[in-house]
């Protein structure tokens, strides 16, 4: 199941004066956001009203989106002329929403106005987060809710790739819903912070950790170093968050790690998309067989008791590929994912390894 990663592009388009959000009285340490607030109310990105409130359920305007992304990126802020009929020079929010145009961060409407009360929605969301983050990369997304005659598209898949969201357990994104000051929080803390990305990980999850550092031994004694950073380049061209294996002897190699309630999937920028684990897991079940160039990939183990020298793992997914001329292998292999660690064993069927997990840091 390979698919090529492409560029794409996409345009559109947050908050309010007060006190400090985690001085709120309606925003306990348990909310499930608290922690993206706080650290959004420390980068002075968000505050809460002067009631004393911070109001993390009440759905966001285009307004406030504006406001919120013009203190994320640092705009001028000053009131002004917008062009926009329904967006006056003594609005709070004229400056924000002028400058977030000039940057292109968002549009208004074609009727010339901007709808300063309409709320955001999640499909509105991936559009915006498109835009102000760098996430030229999306892979394979089976959202039943998402086709690909919507403007949110491919911006619907640049955050999955990018890790700030894998949907609901239902398959669906919800693209009509709105956002509310909570969950736009999250969203935003998420493109910003790793370990933010982290809560993205559904239950049982085989991502890794992305504040840690895997280091794998491969068959000829190299060990390769994997992290998650911002770092990510190719040909001099930015490309976001993304997992980088590193060792000062080769060159670098960048890939997304992504996952939904469907599979698990790694794939390398503007090459191949590929999936390795399908779900939900079952013993006997094969993928990759919509692609012809690519070897029947088969669940031939769960539960797999595997030995790496960082650990004795007892939860391993077993995954046989089985010899194939077509696509030059020497020989077939089997891989070993776990949850929480991905792969963290290969084995030719020659009983050769080629790469374990040796360290986690």
């Amino acid at each position: 199941m390979k698919k090529t990663l492409i560029l794409s592009s996409a345009v559109l388009a947050f908050s309010l004066m007060g006190t400090p959000a985690l001085a709120a009285s309606d925003l306990p340490e348990n909310h499930r956001f608290y922690d993206e607030i706080d650290y959004l109310v420390d980068k002075k990105v968000i505050t809460g009203y002067e009631d004393g409130t911070f109001r993390p359920d009440k759905t966001v305007t285009r307004a406030e989106a504006a406001i919120m992304i013009g203190q994320l990126k640092d705009l001028d802020g000053t009131q002004r002329a917008t062009g926009f009929k329904d967006v006056s020079k003594s609005s709070k929010a004229s400056g924000y929403i002028a400058a977030a145009q000039e940057a292109g961060y968002l549009n208004g409407y074609p009727d010339k106005t901007f709808r300063p009360d309409a709320p955001i929605t999640r499909g509105d969301m991936a559009i915006l987060l498109s835009n102000i983050f760098t996430m030229p990369l999306w892979g394979a997304t089976d959202f039943k809710d998402v086709s690909a005659n919507m403007k949110a598209f491919e911006p619907i898949k640049q955050l999955v790739s990018y890790n700030i969201t894998a949907g609901y357990p239902d398959r669906t994104y919800r693209p009509l819903t709105n956002v509310t000051r909570g969950q736009f929080s999250a969203f935003l803390a998420r493109g910003l912070e790793p370990v933010f990305k982290n809560d993205t990980h559904m239950e049982n999850s085989y991502l890794r950790d992305k504040t840690k550092v895997y280091s794998y031994r491969s068959a000829d004694g190299i060990v390769l170093n994997a992290r998650y950073t911002d770092d990510s380049h190719l040909n001099g061209e930015p490309l976001g968050f993304l997992w980088e294996n590193y060792n000062e002897d080769v060159e670098d190699i960048f890939y997304t790690e992504d996952e939904t309630y469907d599979m698990y999937n790694i794939g390398f920028p503007f090459s191949e998309y590929i999936t390795e684990l399908v779900y939900p897991i079952k013993k006997g079940k094969v993928f990759n067989i919509d692609n012809p160039f690519a070897p029947v990939s088969k669940i031939t183990g769960v539960d797999v008791t595997v030995k790496t020298p960082y650990k004795t793992f007892t939860n391993a997914v077993e995954v046989t590929v089985p010899y194939d001329s077509s696509v030059n292998h020497d020989t077939g292999y089997k891989y070993y994912m776990v949850e929480g660690f991905g792969a963290v064993k290969t084995v030719g069927l020659d009983g050769k390894i080629s790469s374990e997990l040796i360290k986690v840091q």
